[in-house]
């Protein structure tokens, strides 16, 4: 399940939402995970599907990429459905015993299944197209106006988790590796059993990740890093006319996800 995560990951291509400003694309998410929640009937996901579908198209990363990515978080999106689809009263469909399925509950199950999937592949969108360090300049950038609160170490905390997932993944893969070439079992048994073989894995990944933090940390201060005071930038961002229409564009679809929501409930 591990070598399935991509998330939070960096998809390198040449492409127009790779080389927008990283602050759009910031901008972008917040705006496309708010209008998420700003609909319930069918119009407001065909919008969102044709948003989604247009940036997933332009960034140039492969479907099948973005889909793999699911895999690790299909559990989540099976318990969710369930939990909807059983638990939510109104017109009976089907009915047998102590199982009851209603017309309410179906499509509550489809829509909210649909929803946590857009959440996670349209956040995901912005690490496959940005980098670590494009993201910590947008973070730090965004938050000027707070920088009373050492903007500059949010942004680093931001982008040093981000550098970690995949660091992260790679190690567990190793240790995954190396422990099934000593017999250990992860894909058979009682789930009771593979939880408690994955603790085989959980403790020295724990171990190893507290050793990667002690090293950075020695590593940062033998280079005197102390914050974001009197810190300059190599490339700094400059929005270009792409950047203005795409904050253009953003507004409209914003607009209208509003407009449907009122004026179109179904």
């Amino acid at each position: 399940m591990l070598r399935d995560m991509t998330i939070g990951q960096f998809y390198p291509a040449e492409s127009v939402i790779h080389r927008l400003d990283p602050r759009v694309k910031v901008v972008g998410v917040l705006a496309y995970l708010i209008s998420l929640f700003l609909f319930r009937g069918f119009v407001g996901y065909a919008v969102v599907t044709v948003f989604l579908g247009t940036v997933i198209v332009l960034s140039k990363v492969p479907l099948r990429y973005i889909v793999r990515g699911m895999k690790p978080i299909l559990f989540l999106l099976i318990v969710t459905a369930l939990f909807n689809l059983f638990g939510t009263s109104g017109d009976v469909v089907f009915h047998w015993k102590f199982i009851t399925i209603t017309w309410q509950g179906i499509r509550k199950a489809v829509f909210m299944s649909m929803r946590l999937s857009y959440l996670i592949v349209g956040s995901s969108m912005m690490t496959y197209t940005t980098t670590p360090n494009q993201l910590t300049d947008a973070i730090e950038k965004l938050l000027k106006p707070l920088e009373k609160i050492k903007v500059h170490d949010f942004a680093m905390m931001m982008s040093l988790a981000l550098r970690f997932i995949p660091i992260l993944l790679e190690e567990a893969n190793r240790i995954i590796n190396a422990q099934s070439a000593r017999g250990a079992d992860f894909e058979e048994g009682r789930l009771w059993q593979r939880m408690r073989a994955m603790v085989s894995i959980l403790v020295p990944l724990l171990v190893s990740a507290t050793r990667r933090a002690y090293e950075l940390a020695n590593a940062m201060e033998a280079r005197c890093y102390h914050g974001g005071e009197g810190r300059t930038k190599m490339k700094p961002l400059k929005y270009r006319a792409v950047d203005r229409d795409s904050y253009w564009g953003l507004f409209r679809f914003f607009v209208f996800v509003i407009g449907i929501t009122h004026f179109i409930p179904w």
